[in-house]
């Protein structure tokens, strides 16, 4: 059941928070030793939280109409009350006094915290795995990964263990794992959710609705969103507003294809499965034409922004308890901390430059689409998939790192399966500031592919 359906159950009294609550938990416990989603399962507050839920309901006075929607949250933002790792044997094991902006939106509109949600060691790749927690697998396919670096967010999503989800997205961690699992992820405008802590990726990192169906994460999204003052990066300025969403059609609208990964090649399958997504568009009456980016050398951009971004995470580590962390993440701080400051002065410039070039792009389209990853989910465990020619994720995620640098709001829907039965992903991206049309034109065109 999807949010609309149960606030209408507890609205009628045909369902309750906490029978909703119980299941939910059930359900997270059954999979969890297969497929390594959650950190932990908070029994007790949840349970807690939905009681005073169901009193609410009952009198007829809930706190939204999210009130008893059962959520999950990665290990990664601030929850009072909890332990948040960032999945690091580095970090301490102590309970938050606050929560995050996003958290603390959520609680007030009355989310039912049922379970942490596993997330690689400081989100730092587009797997999901850790020396603290283990591997988290693929509900599809246990052999495979479901991305990262919200892939226990992606994996709770997909079976069903919650309603909402809460993830982040520095370079495609909320939208690789939706595309992986055959969930919906929308990564909003940057500044739409506050966030805090400040991440120490900066301005590319966003946080965001991972869910089963466009409207629920349209829902999610409105519920997290507004301004906090201890988010300076957010700005003054003001957001297009997000009003309760409905299918749209695309008919008639003008739409860029980009089919082209910024880094690495597009996966045949993968292209294959897209390209008859986009012609059913067509079909639909949709104006479509192929477009490319318009910049070069985004992998390298990116890279400047990610790796600083890791020295800067490593900086507050001592260096005794350096030998625990994940080689991988080391290896690329200690590459960040090798650009100079006119180096990355630089980068901030051409990325500058970039934006406004999508900006442009975005005023003469209603809408970008592409796939959502340039492959399939591969082998759990492993960074890039075995035999490839990459080094680091971000080689093969050229769909997703280019809109975390240009800011733009893109949601990950499914558009259908390989030959092996592994889901792919159609990313839809819009204008700064429009996600209600990014989210309305995603669930028009999940009416579209599931006929």
């Amino acid at each position: 059941m999807d949010a609309a359906a149960l606030a209408a159950a507890y609205r009628n009294r045909t369902l309750s928070p906490v029978e909703v609550a119980k299941a939910t938990i059930e359900r997270a416990e059954n999979v969890n030793a297969k497929l390594n989603a959650f950190t932990f399962i908070d029994h007790d507050g949840a349970l807690a939280a939905a009681d005073a839920a169901e009193k609410r309901w009952a009198k007829g006075a809930p706190l939204s109409d999210i009130d008893g929607i059962p959520t999950t949250l990665k290990d990664i933002v601030w929850v009072e009350g909890w332990s948040v790792r960032y999945g690091s044997t580095t970090t301490p094991a102590r309970p938050h006094g606050d929560d995050a902006p996003s958290v603390a939106r959520l609680r007030k509109a009355g989310a039912i915290f049922i379970a942490q949600t596993t997330t690689p060691e400081f989100g730092w790749k587009a797997i999901t795995d850790s020396a603290l927690f283990g591997v988290t697998r693929n509900p599809w396919n246990t052999e495979k990964t479901p991305g990262g670096s919200s892939g226990g967010a992606a994996v709770a999503a997909a079976v069903g263990a919650g309603v909402f989800h809460l993830g982040t997205d520095g370079g495609g961690s909320i939208r690789i794992p939706a595309s992986f699992t055959g969930i919906v992820g929308h990564k909003p405008t940057f500044g739409r959710v506050p966030a805090h802590p400040a991440s120490a990726f900066g301005t590319v990192a966003h946080v965001g609705p991972m869910t089963r169906s466009a409207l629920d994460a349209a829902a999610m999204l409105r519920a997290m969103s507004g301004r906090d003052i201890r988010d300076w990066a957010q700005g003054v300025g003001k957001l297009a507003s997000l009003e309760p969403g409905e299918a749209a059609s695309l008919a008639r609208k003008r739409i860029g294809y980009w089919s082209k990964p910024a880094s690495g090649t597009l996966d045949p399958e993968v292209a294959a499965v897209v390209d008859a997504a986009v012609s059913r568009l067509s079909s639909a009456g949709a104006i479509v034409e192929p477009i490319a980016l318009p910049a070069e050398g985004l992998l390298d951009l990116f890279h400047h922004h990610w790796f600083t971004g890791a020295a800067a995470r490593l900086s507050s580590i001592p260096e005794a308890e350096r030998g625990l962390i994940d080689p991988g993440f080391l290896e690329i701080a200690r590459a960040g901390a090798a650009y100079s400051s006119t180096e990355l002065v630089l980068a901030q410039v051409r990325r500058g430059e970039y934006g406004a070039a999508m900006d442009r792009l975005l005023a003469e389209y209603d809408f970008v689409v592409s796939p959502g990853t340039a492959l399939p989910a591969f082998d759990a465990g492993l960074e890039v998939p075995a035999g490839s020619a990459f080094s680091r994720w971000t080689e093969w995620a050229g769909f997703s790192f280019p809109i975390n640098l240009s800011q733009q709001p893109a949601c990950v829907i499914p558009c259908g399966f390989t030959s092996a039965g592994l889901p792919v992903g159609f990313q839809i991206i819009g204008a700064r500031g429009e996600d209600a049309a990014v989210l309305s034109a995603a669930a028009g065109l999940e009416v579209m592919f599931s006929r």
